[in-house]
């Protein structure tokens, strides 16, 4: 799969992701209206410490966007009593925030800096602050994608474009939408979520997952564009939770199982477009890693739009209703999408999906998000099974 000859060296360095927690998601201003984010992610961060009990976390890298500053990492790690020596790191990168970290973890580890990073991400939308220029009579909505002078849409509007640049009907996307909200359901139902949701609150099940009907969907108004495809039943809601890896690297994997990092990428794409940021960042981490995507056993997307992943899967050659590989138990468009924490749940969704659930070493996962300003990120995890690789 690689390149390279992998010396024995770099296997034993290789970063191995050995559990992986997140909160149940809450729709903004609902389930967890009064937690800041570190109160989200704290939780989460001594869940996964508990998992590996008895072993020095060397850093905590967090993904986050909207939050109050101040490093929210450390301040995270500091409420999950991990010890003043846990030093922490915020990462921003927008919606790839949560998978951007867990690669910045991974590096440190494969680089043999650190021997265990706890890496994922939080958003807390309900208590995000109101940011002023000085000056201004009030608060501006969000930061800039890009500089002065070129585009910078907001990402209602981009999937719109994109689902107009791609051809994506409103049919298909309320199709998606439904399967989405469908799959959660059943998973929830069958329990799939039980083990990865750290209960906060009493709350151990995601809030939004609900039964939809293609023809309800079909009432809704446009979102963003007049006559346009995008609406609010087939975007993802703004919502509130965190989630959170561990990762260790294969020399002190000490049998336990986990999803080995093969590949990972993030990449800039045309900021009017941004939704198109998944397409070359999985590519060129298939290309690193000398995949195919048919090896691929399962695929999580982060569903900021159902016409960002349908537009993503269409030029993948996936097809997400009928390949059971894509976001088998749902997604963002059902559970919910906190910003920066989403790109490190659809890790955690991958690590039961495969660990969890047994699947034999060898068996390849792939996560993907899409950013606003144009990125895309992209990793791919190989199962290792119990014992040493």
């Amino acid at each position: 799969m690689r390149d390279e000859p992998m010396t024995a060296l770099t296997r034993l360095d290789e970063p191995v992701i050995v559990a992986a927690r997140r909160t149940a998601i809450g729709t903004a201003g609902h389930a967890f209206k009064e937690l800041s984010v570190d109160r989200l992610a704290a939780p989460v961060i001594a869940a996964v410490a508990r998992d590996l009990a008895g072993r020095r976390v060397d850093d905590v890298v967090l993904g986050n966007c909207m939050g109050p500053g101040g490093n929210v990492a450390r301040v995270s790690a500091l409420a999950a009593g991990l010890g003043d020596e846990v030093p922490g790191l915020t990462v921003d990168r927008q919606c790839g925030s949560g998978l951007a970290a867990i690669l910045v973890g991974a590096q440190a580890v494969r680089a043999g800096e650190m021997d265990l990073v706890i890496a994922g991400g939080a958003e807390s939308a309900s208590t995000a602050p109101l940011r002023t220029r000085r000056g201004s009579a009030g608060p501006y909505p969000r930061a800039p994608f890009t500089p002065d002078g070129r585009p910078d849409p907001d990402m209602g509007p981009a999937a719109e474009a994109l689902a107009a640049a791609r051809g994506i009907g409103r049919a298909r996307q309320d199709a998606y939408a439904c399967r989405s909200h469908a799959r959660a359901l059943a998973a929830r139902e069958a329990g799939r979520f039980v083990e990865e949701i750290v209960p906060i609150g009493g709350r151990c099940d995601d809030q939004r997952p609900r039964p939809l009907r293609a023809a309800s969907l079909a009432r809704l108004p446009a979102a963003f564009v007049a006559e346009g495809t995008v609406t609010a039943g087939n975007s993802s809601p703004v919502s509130d939770g965190a989630a959170a890896v561990a990762i260790v690297p294969e020399r002190l994997r000490a049998g336990l199982p986990g999803m080995r990092l093969v590949a990972g990428a993030v990449v800039g794409c045309d900021p009017e477009l941004p939704g198109w940021g998944p397409v070359p960042a999985v590519r060129r981490v298939l290309a690193r890693a000398g995949v195919e995507l048919e090896r691929v056993a399962a695929v999580e997307i982060v569903e900021a739009f159902a016409a960002q992943v349908l537009a993503v899967t269409d030029a993948l050659g996936l097809d997400p209703m009928g390949d059971e590989r894509v976001c088998a138990d749902g997604g963002a468009l059902a559970l919910g999408h906190p910003w920066g924490a989403s790109g490190a749940v659809v890790v955690t969704r991958l690590f039961s999906r495969l660990v969890r659930a047994g699947a034999p070493p060898g068996t390849l996962g792939l996560a993907a998000a899409a950013v606003g300003g144009g990125l895309g990120v992209a990793a791919l995890f190989e199962v290792v099974g119990g014992g040493s690789a």
